[in-house]
Order: C-alpha cells, then structure tokens, then sequence
C-alpha cells in the first residue's frame, strides 16, 4: 500500500470527484494484538474493544480507498485535520464486528480542500460505532467542488481551539519509541512518524506523534470516567515535535485539550 501511495505521486490525470467505493471487512479481533494496542496507548487490559481500536482495524481499508486509481488525491501530502468517533454502545473482543469505509463529503477549505473517509462499524446489522475522519489537501480551492459549506467552515472542536490554556491535569512524555510501537501495531507507518529524514522531506525538524495515538491517549486516561455511548470529536493542531513532553487537561468535563506551549489537540466529549 505504501508502494501504491508513492507512486500515487507521479502525474497523471485524476477525478474530480470522490469514488463512490465502499469496502467492507468482516473483523475477528486478534487478543494479543488488542493487548499490545492496550499497552502502547496506555488502555487497561481487557475484553471491551477501545473507542479508538476500530480505526487500527480498518486502517488497511482506508489506504486501500485512498491509494485507489478512482481516487482524486495522492494519499502522500493529505493531512488528518479532525477525527470523530461516536461509540453506540461498548464492543466486545469476541462480537462479530463488520467495519465499512468510503469517502464523502469533498468541499473547500481555507486551506485547499477537504474530505471525510466515513467508517461504521455493524454487529449483526446494528450500527454500533461510527468513525469521521477528516483530511486536508492544501492548495487552491477551485470552485468546481462539490458542495458541502464554504471554505471557512470548522469543526466544533475547531472552532473553540483559541483559548488560554489551563492548568494541565496530568504531564505526558512521548518518546520516539512510542511513536515507532504505534506504526508497528496500528500500521501507520507513514516515515513523518518514524524517520528523521522523512520528517524532514514533509517539513517536520524531527519525527512527529500519530494524531490517533494522542486521542487514544487521551481517551486512556479518561478511564473510568467514560460513559457506555459517547462521542468525542476533536481537531489536530500543532504536531508534538518527538521527544516531547504535554500536558491534558479536560476543564470542564466537557472540552479536551492536550497541549505544550500551544495546543497540539483540542475537542469536546459528549
């Protein structure tokens, strides 16, 4: 897939719009990789699957859609701007879960131009987790986008992330080494994370966290606190540089917010 995402660089013409392509995988849960996804993020043990866990499992899915000849953009360059995931109810390891991505919703953005890739996952045909995942192309935004709100248009989360930052609840520090065990367990193996040079090439100093190891952090340490059916959305700002060291707070049980000298990711839970 990786292969297909660098050559997904070279020129060629493109659609314009996004592929109506739904893919859809029947999931049976590897216990000893939902125990190391519970380690590397920071979860407890156990037999309830993690809000977060669905999206490792359907990560493949997703780059095959986007890694697809159909598809509008080089996977390479999208940035992951926001992430929603409501969880219905909580999931067991042993339930049969079926997971379905496509993409949706491609409209401008201040920045260039934005896109969902849409993930739900289904027990015996109840919906039981959904998952938004929103990326961003830069560039121009040409008006021949489909339509689906201007180009100033903002999360929820977005829109509250200028704010003074609080007294944090708890430190965090991230080492590299937890950024290489989220690519091995995750498969997110994008070089920004994992390489020097890599981050480099894409303008970074050093290596950068993954976005979804910062939110299944953050959902880790809400531990406990955590209703059965919830969802939390939030916004990725500024990347955390590696090694680093953060701060979260959740100051009025509601917004998120894990943050340096600025705020590296900011949300709402409800």
């Amino acid at each position: 897939m990786y292969a297909k995402a660098v050559l997904g660089l070279l020129p060629r013409s493109r659609p314009a719009e996004l592929p109506s392509t739904v893919l859809t995988t029947a999931i049976t849960v590897d216990r000893a990789h939902l125990a190391r996804y519970n380690e590397v993020c920071g979860f407890r043990h156990g037999d309830i699957l993690p809000a977060t866990y669905p999206h490792v499992l359907g990560f493949a899915a997703m780059m095959r859609l986007m890694t697809g000849w159909d598809f509008p953009f080089p996977v390479v360059g999208l940035v992951h701007i926001a992430n929603r995931i409501t969880q219905v109810r909580p999931i067991r390891a042993d339930e049969p879960l079926e997971l379905s991505v496509h993409a949706a919703d491609l409209r401008p953005h201040r920045r260039g131009r934005q896109f969902d890739i849409v993930m739900t996952g289904t027990v015996d045909g109840e919906e039981v987790w959904r998952e938004v995942s929103t990326n961003l192309r830069r560039g121009s935004s040409p008006s021949t986008v489909s339509a689906g709100g201007d180009a100033s248009t903002e999360s929820e989360s977005e829109r509250g992330s200028e704010r003074e930052l609080p007294a944090a609840q708890a430190f965090w520090r991230v080492a590299r080494s937890d950024a290489d065990a989220y690519a091995e367990v995750s498969g997110d193996r994008n070089p920004i994370h994992t390489s020097y040079l890599g981050a480099r090439l894409l303008g970074f100093p050093r290596p950068i966290a993954h976005g979804m190891w910062t939110k299944a952090r953050l959902l880790a340490a809400l531990a406990g606190h955590l209703p059965e059916s919830f969802t939390v959305d939030v916004a990725f700002k500024a990347p955390i540089l590696l090694p680093a060291k953060v701060g979260f707070a959740v100051p009025d049980g509601r917004d998120l917010i894990v943050f340096g000298k600025r705020p590296h990711l900011v949300g709402t839970l409800r």
